[in-house]
């Protein structure tokens, strides 16, 4: 996954000036764009379309302080309009092309990025891999920005909305595996965008033969694969740290990659205020 990432790097280097397929250059890759894209957030701490706009502008402030015609700028950068490329420059540098025409600067420089992996060797993580029919997922969803660290205020508040006789109700419905109360993240933005919105259901699994009540909300999950990882200790900040180890270590070392589906985390144990507790994350999963 680390030689994709830093040939995807190349390939957009040479692509700057003309438009970019991510769908196309994941398929010569020999990755999906799903896979690619998630990755590539993880490890960046931006979105592909972010870098790509970043890079432009980097090489269009170079352009900018040599002279010529904005609006030609503009246009070798994919850009309509001088009036876009101006609000797409400022966006990065702070400043308008014509201001640093006129000061040189201050310029806010992207460079090219390089991903590494770094073997430590000094830890495991507790993996498994789980065949799965397919199942539902049913509870109560809502629409929440997504937020990478710390406690999500929207999910928290959704959670503390349900009466705890729901809580038992759901409890008792569950029958299968992913089991007990579930976190469910599903229509996620494909680069895992700070601030997008997703659909979060709090709910369990169910086989595809159970009654649903009426008054649930239904998630259908098709077959397939999951990876599954454990995480123990402090809440969220454990289960945070996990998550963003498989991206860092797990993907980049095994031959899976993500495929489109719901993430689920599963809380095996946890103290009377949350602070501490014993998780499972599932992610959909395919071989490479």
């Amino acid at each position: 996954m680390i030689a994709q990432l830093n040939r995807l790097v190349e390939l957009i280097e040479e692509r700057l000036t003309d438009e970019i397929d991510v769908l196309e250059l994941s398929a010569g890759l020999g990755t999906t764009e799903y896979h690619l894209r998630r990755m590539f957030s993880s490890l960046a701490g931006m979105p592909i379309s972010e870098y790509i706009r970043r890079r432009r502008m980097t090489l269009a402030a170079a352009d900018v302080l040599g002279g010529g015609d904005l609006l030609s700028i503009a246009v070798r950068y994919g850009y309509g309009s001088s009036e876009a490329f101006a609000r797409a420059f400022r966006s990065v540098h702070g400043v308008s092309p014509a201001d640093v025409r006129r000061s040189g600067g201050p310029l806010r420089t992207q460079p090219q990025l390089r991903f590494r992996l770094t073997v430590e060797g000094n830890s495991t993580m507790d993996t498994r891999l789980a065949h799965r029919p397919a199942f539902r997922l049913v509870g109560h969803a809502t629409r929440v920005p997504l937020q990478h660290e710390g406690i999500n205020p929207h999910i928290q508040a959704h959670i503390a909305s349900l009466p705890a006789t729901e809580h038992a109700r759901l409890k008792a419905l569950g029958d299968t595996d992913p089991a007990g109360l579930l976190q469910v993240s599903a229509d996620v933005d494909l680069d895992y965008t700070e601030g997008s919105e997703l659909t979060y259901l709090h709910g369990v699994a169910v086989t595809q033969g159970t009654a649903i009540p009426d008054d649930l909300d239904t998630i259908e999950v098709p077959a397939g694969t999951w990876a599954v990882f454990r995480a123990e200790g402090d809440y969220p900040a454990a289960l945070q740290t996990v998550w963003a180890a498989t991206a860092t270590d797990w993907f980049p070392s095994n031959p899976w990659r993500l495929r489109p589906g719901p993430s689920i985390v599963a809380v095996l144990e946890r103290n009377d205020d949350f602070s501490t507790a014993t998780c499972e994350l599932w992610l959909p999963v395919e071989r490479t």
